[in-house]
């Protein structure tokens, strides 16, 4: 061999095992994570709403990658904000369903071992921060500034009985950090200016930031301010109140996502910051959301409640006005963003990056590649139970209440899971039925109750 041929092969043939190491000399980009709450597949205009008007969030769509089978890893808020954060299935980090303020109907626990995605960006030099809602855990060691956020400004608890008092059963859970505080104002408003403040005071740090916003909206109580209504029914006459509410409290949040994006902009942050913007389950039918043609809604295996809306966007490294059908779930953003940022994950994980899609390369996803969902919940409903679905290519297997049989769909062929295949499909049945039931037993040899752990 020619020396100088093996002097080039020393210096830049590197182990691929570097690849997704940090590198300090690559400028990382900074993160915000936008999460909206009961969003329905169906409830943006980018998304086919025709009552709904949602500038910003079209605006973001357009500018980046657009998903169209992009999955929440359940159909409620806790187990979706566990993957999402830790890149597991959330029953293997204890929270296989709702996380209360009650304790006789509270359905998780996250587990201190879990390492979440802040902390981990937090070692490679990202200043973290939690605007918006937690809904994993009332007291240490799981609450925001305990899993690795550097700042939070937001609601610890689940959902507010209201969007001007901030309670929840009577108790303030609004703070500060670790300080209890008491805001004037309609929480969505609050979020985005909080949002907007956080992104004034990163301008000019030499860190870079990530920033997960979680609103509340637009989860019930469906309570838009008044001239956000008044908005909706002047312009399309006839509307029904239920919808009106939901079509202005939505429209509210895109509002508030508008004005971050202009912060960012106008601080010169935008060209370098890694924009997410998903759901963490499908809308509640019962509040009046739509789905768009997807069967069911929120707290259902159906896809209109685990299917959600999402869109990632990074100048210069995401093509405008691309899309994806590549199934993915909501666990996938951890090792991705981990990914895009050069931080190094040295423990197992159940999500795949899929940042090669969004730089438009070659797929890396494991072919054929299993997709879990599940609840497990409380009262008469399900007793404890759980309701389960497992994708596998076009097919589906679910189980939508602990005492139905398990319903098989071909999602291609079938996308509004009409015809029930479970008969005279035995082959496929058999196959998905015996990955559920050892996904369900994996999950089971995990403790999550606060007492087992």
């Amino acid at each position: 061999m020619k020396p100088t041929l093996l002097l080039f092969l020393i210096l830049f043939c590197q182990p691929i095992w570097v690849i997704g190491q940090t590198n300090s000399s690559v400028k990382k980009p900074n993160i915000l994570l936008i999460l909206a709450d009961d969003l329905g597949y169906g409830d943006l205009s980018c998304y086919g709403a025709p009552d709904i008007r949602t500038p910003h969030v079209d605006s973001l769509v357009r500018a980046g990658m657009r998903f169209s089978h992009f999955y929440a890893n359940s159909s409620v808020c806790s187990p979706s904000r566990a993957a999402l954060l830790s890149g597991r299935y959330p029953e293997q980090v204890g929270v296989p369903g709702v996380i209360r303020t009650m304790p006789d109907d509270n359905w998780g626990y996250l587990s201190p071992t879990a390492v979440l995605l802040p902390s981990l960006l937090k070692k490679n030099g990202y200043h973290t921060a939690l605007i918006g809602k937690w809904h994993l855990g009332l007291e240490s060691p799981n609450l925001p500034n305990d899993r690795g956020f550097g700042l939070f400004h937001g609601f610890e608890g689940d959902m507010m009985d209201d969007y001007y008092t901030h309670l929840r059963h009577n108790q303030n859970y609004m703070r500060l950090n670790r300080q209890t505080i008491n805001p004037q104002g309609h929480a969505t408003d609050l979020f985005t200016q909080w949002a907007a403040d956080y992104l004034q005071q990163r301008a000019g740090k030499p860190n870079p930031f990530f920033l997960y916003l979680a609103y509340n909206a637009p989860h019930d109580p469906i309570q838009p301010p008044a001239h956000w209504l008044a908005k909706v029914k002047a312009r399309q006459p006839g509307i029904s109140e239920k919808r009106a509410k939901l079509a202005a409290l939505i429209e509210h949040m895109d509002d508030g996502i508008g004005q971050v994006i202009q912060t960012l902009r106008a601080k010169g942050l935008y060209e370098n910051t890694l924009i997410v913007f998903v759901s963490d389950n499908g809308g509640k039918l019962f509040d009046g959301a739509n789905n768009g043609p997807l069967r069911s809604g929120k707290g259902h295996m159906y896809e209109g409640g685990i299917r959600i809306p999402a869109c990632v966007v990074w100048p210069g490294k995401i093509a405008a006005q691309s899309q994806s059908q590549q199934p993915l779930l909501l666990m996938d953003l951890f090792p991705t963003l981990a990914e895009a940022s050069g931080t190094t994950i040295s423990h197992a994980i159940d999500g795949q990056s899929f940042l090669p899609i969004l730089r438009g390369t070659s797929q890396t996803l494991t072919p054929e590649r299993a997709l879990f969902y599940i609840r497990r919940e409380g009262g008469s409903e399900y007793n404890g139970k759980t309701i389960d679905a497992v994708r596998l290519g076009d097919w589906k297997l679910l189980q939508d209440s602990p005492y139905s049989p398990l319903e098989l769909y071909n999602l291609k062929d079938d996308p509004q899971e009409k015809a029930n295949r479970a008969t005279d499909r035995p082959e496929e049945f058999r196959r998905l039925e015996k990955l559920m039931r050892e996904h369900t037993r994996q999950g089971g040899a995990i403790p999550w109750e606060k007492g087992g752990l």
